[in-house]
């Protein structure tokens, strides 16, 4: 069986803290910097070879920068033979953007979901969705990734 290795995107590093803390696992290594034309770059510091990777990371603050982070984790880590990514997403980047309310309007939260699945993303962990049609859209649009949702916040351990 697979262990679990959780990373922390650049967003809330001290969710990921306590999300470790609650399941007493260390946040693994990564090195995330800019470019000086502020391209982000991400560098997986530890082996997930046949592991359970989750990646915490919020669609908050720096939206675009924190997607594009997310979606270079969610790549490395499927390249580097991670058995299954998981994406932990407290507020989904775009989800406002959810229908098409003019012509010519994006779905951008499709979009969103379409790039995860893309990376390599095997499964979303996610609340605040801003409405119940996402999850079916995303649902549509990529079968593999299963949306939950009324993820409650974590409790300190007893």
């Amino acid at each position: 069986m697979p262990n679990i290795v959780l990373f922390s995107g650049s967003s809330h590093h001290d969710l990921s803290q306590k999300v470790a803390d609650r399941l007493g696992l260390d946040l693994g290594k990564v090195i995330t910097k800019k470019f000086s034309n502020q391209e982000t770059c991400v560098e997986i510091g530890e082996s997930v070879r046949g592991e359970d990777v989750y990646i915490v990371q919020s669609g908050c603050g720096e939206i675009n920068d924190n997607l594009m982070e997310l979606l270079i984790m969610i790549n490395a880590c499927k390249i580097a033979s991670s058995s299954r990514v998981t994406a932990v997403i407290p507020c989904f980047p775009y989800a406002r953007q959810d229908k098409k309310d003019k012509s010519r309007a994006p779905i951008s939260a499709k979009l969103v979901a379409n790039m995860l699945s893309v990376a390599g993303a095997d499964h979303i962990i996610t609340m605040d969705l801003h409405a119940s049609q996402i999850q079916e859209e995303k649902m549509k649009a990529c079968p593999k990734i299963q949306v939950m949702l009324n993820f409650r916040h974590l409790s300190e351990p007893k």
